[in-house]
């Protein structure tokens, strides 16, 4: 995996050995963006983090922070070790996600970027706490990326602005209601 563009274009980046953790591709991260267009200066949150690879494409292309929240050890290593090898500061919440989402709802903080990405299997499960946390953490204009199994189409309280499949991925786009 690498970055894909941005002040880090080009450089490597590692993801945790075994089967836990599934990077979204280089392709998909580069449509993403290209759909999500210009994040300098954003504040971002990268739920389900896995390697930090979407953080990482973000803080690459200018966003201004990003949070990382992973529970598993050998990925928030992964996300400490690419963080240092690219020289990137970013936050890394090791916790369950959706703790953390309830948390960071909680305080009130904003977000104008919030990657989801869970593991597929998982998403129908935790969709409903997805539903009733993830609004109020959106920026006025803030943007939602969500990745889901190419089956699943997510629903959640907030204006879809496209959903899009590749391979077995489903990227679904969400603009602040």
């Amino acid at each position: 995996m690498r970055i894909i563009a941005g002040s880090h274009k080009g450089h490597t980046i590692h993801a945790p050995r075994g089967r836990d953790t599934r990077p979204t591709s280089d392709r998909v991260r580069e449509n993403v963006f290209n759909i999500v267009g210009p994040v300098d200066g954003a504040a971002v949150l990268d739920l389900y983090a896995g390697s930090g690879a979407m953080g990482l494409e973000a803080l690459s292309r200018g966003a201004a922070k990003a949070v990382f929240v992973e529970r598993d050890a050998d990925a928030v290593r992964a996300i400490e070790r690419n963080l240092d090898k690219l020289r990137l500061s970013g936050t890394i919440l090791r916790q369950d996600a959706l703790a953390a989402l309830a948390t960071e709802a909680g305080s009130r903080r904003k977000y104008d970027l919030v990657l989801v990405d869970p593991p597929y299997d998982m998403y129908p499960d935790v969709q409903p706490q997805l539903a009733r946390y993830l609004p109020a953490l959106l920026s006025v204009d803030g943007v939602l990326v969500v990745e889901t199994d190419v089956r699943v189409e997510p629903e959640l309280p907030l204006n879809r602005r496209t959903t899009r499949k590749y391979g077995q991925a489903r990227i679904t786009i969400y603009d602040a209601a």
